[in-house]
């Protein structure tokens, strides 16, 4: 497993902004005021690890003696040998900080920089791996984020990777959900056209959408309805 610690997240203002609906109103110099001390209580840090893929089935392949079951994920490996399983996270401190807040509006706007911050964190990693292993397209899936690959694969996905707790900080509680809250896990792979979840995914008004719903790609990939 290797980890990257130390990294330096730049908050996109205006991606914020845009996240709370402040590009043209709103009480943007308390927010900015809230980004700033929010800047010092982030501690951005990645693990990840190469895998060959051992063997691939039906629905699902083999990595590191562990099967992960997935159709719309082994439709994805279908011509990928080797993969990056991933976790990213901000740490606990902002959490905690929002957790702390008795001024509701804050809490939001705390979560949100969180969010911004969690992002830039995932894709410091992905442009690290572009470059240490000479990669172009990459796309990534995660447990639970489609109904075809369940939440309780975190397990395997973790036990892959090694003691994440132990490297930075990251684990599972009984629901299988991160603590700290704030972090992210999945699989990178390599691929020509880009993949979403999104793309496959059914529910409306999602703040996370990426990309609409297509119904089509839906079929191809046996999962419609």
């Amino acid at each position: 497993m290797e980890i990257l610690e130390y990294i330096h997240v730049n908050l996109d203002l205006e991606e914020i902004k845009r996240m709370l609906h402040m590009e043209k109103r709103g009480n943007w110099s308390q927010v900015q005021t809230l980004v700033e001390s929010a800047q010092s209580l982030i501690t951005a840090r990645a693990a990840y690890k190469v895998c060959d893929i051992e063997s691939k089935h039906e629905d699902a392949v083999t990595i590191d003696g562990r099967s992960l079951k997935s159709r719309v994920l082994r439709k994805n490996l279908n011509n990928v040998e080797r993969i990056f399983p991933y976790v990213v996270t901000i740490g606990n401190r902002l959490e905690e900080k929002a957790r702390a807040c008795t001024d509701l509006l804050k809490k939001y706007y705390l979560d949100t920089i969180g969010n911004v911050a969690l992002t830039a964190t995932q894709k410091y990693l992905k442009d690290q791996l572009r470059s240490r292993y000479a990669l172009n397209g990459m796309s990534c899936m995660s447990p639970g984020s489609l109904k075809d690959w369940a939440i309780e694969e975190q397990r395997s996905l973790f036990s892959i990777l090694g003691d994440v707790e132990s490297s930075i900080g990251v684990g599972l509680n009984k629901t299988l959900v991160m603590i700290p809250n704030k972090s992210l896990s999945g699989i990178y792979f390599p691929t020509e056209i880009p993949f979403y979840s999104c793309q496959l995914c059914q529910r409306e008004n999602c703040s996370s959408r990426k990309t609409p719903y297509d119904e089509k790609m839906a079929r191809e990939y046996g999962v419609l309805g």
